[in-house]
């Protein structure tokens, strides 16, 4: 979500009650992703609602208690209380609530997956299915193809998926897969990538090498990358023979190779130990 002015305050007030939802052990964190997802997706749906909920010109109690009519009995008392406090902040658009919603259930289910232990290998299992919907065209336009309901996509994704990745991973990807609100699906698994690494208050590098690295050779790439840029880091592995000089990391925009041989000589002389 790409956020200006009110609603970016909002949206970090929001994810500040939410985490403080979350630390409450009592708070099922699947729950709570699945019920944010439903008003998403009513929100979503509803235009006119959600321009009520967020006109500026009405009195931010009286919204919060027009989501509370609208909620009572259909979501938990956690799920209701969270809306009911988005609806009073001040939101730039309308659209922008909805987007703000669907990141908390997006953050909801990733928290889930921290709790039981498990998230680094959502992170994997999202990382390595945008590959394999990289390699295939005609996956990823099965998967994308506007005239294809809901249902069949779901099926199509519980035949890659079912069974062989983490329940939550598969969520999240039938989320961005049955509902994408107008991103690509590229942009959708960067997005939900992107929040993993933020659960874990660390940066992602893409790294890819000509041979797999050895359990050694990440955990020492691992902290040189630390070391460059002052955070955690958790490393997407790939493998492509034709690597010029064997490695080749992304952290964001930036990619170290030749042009910065200072940073990768350093993880070199790391790894090699």
């Amino acid at each position: 979500m790409t956020a200006h002015g009110a609603s970016r305050e909002a949206l970090a007030a929001a994810r500040e009650r939410l985490d403080a939802l979350t630390d409450n052990t009592a708070v099922d964190a699947r729950q709570l992703a699945d019920e944010l997802a439903a008003v998403t997706a009513l929100l979503d749906r509803e235009v006119s609602l959600r321009r009520v909920l967020t006109d500026p010109a009405q009195a931010g109690e009286a919204k919060a208690e027009l989501a509370g009519r609208l909620l009572g009995g259909k979501v938990g008392g956690e799920t209701a209380d969270l809306v009911a406090g988005m609806v009073r902040s001040r939101w730039s658009a309308s659209r922008d609530l909805v987007d703000a919603l669907e990141e908390l259930a997006n953050v909801a289910d990733l928290t889930a997956a921290q709790k039981s232990g498990a998230l680094d290998t959502v992170e994997d299992e999202l990382f390595r299915f945008g590959r394999i919907v990289a390699s295939s065209t005609e996956l990823r336009a099965a998967l994308t193809d506007r005239g294809a309901g809901a249902p069949a996509k779901s099926a199509l994704l519980g035949n890659l998926l079912g069974g062989k990745a983490e329940a939550v991973t598969e969520r999240l990807v039938e989320r961005l897969v049955t509902a994408p609100r107008g991103r690509s699906l590229e942009a959708g698994l960067e997005s939900l990538s992107k929040l993993a690494a933020d659960r874990r208050e660390r940066m992602v590098a893409v790294v890819t090498s000509a041979v797999p690295l050895s359990d050694r050779q990440k955990q020492r790439l691992g902290a040189a990358l630390a070391k460059i840029y002052g955070r955690q880091m958790h490393l997407n592995l790939d493998v492509a023979p034709e690597v010029v000089g064997g490695i080749r990391v992304q952290v964001g925009d930036e990619v170290i190779n030749g042009s910065v041989a200072d940073r990768i000589e350093d993880a070199r002389r790391r790894m090699a130990g």
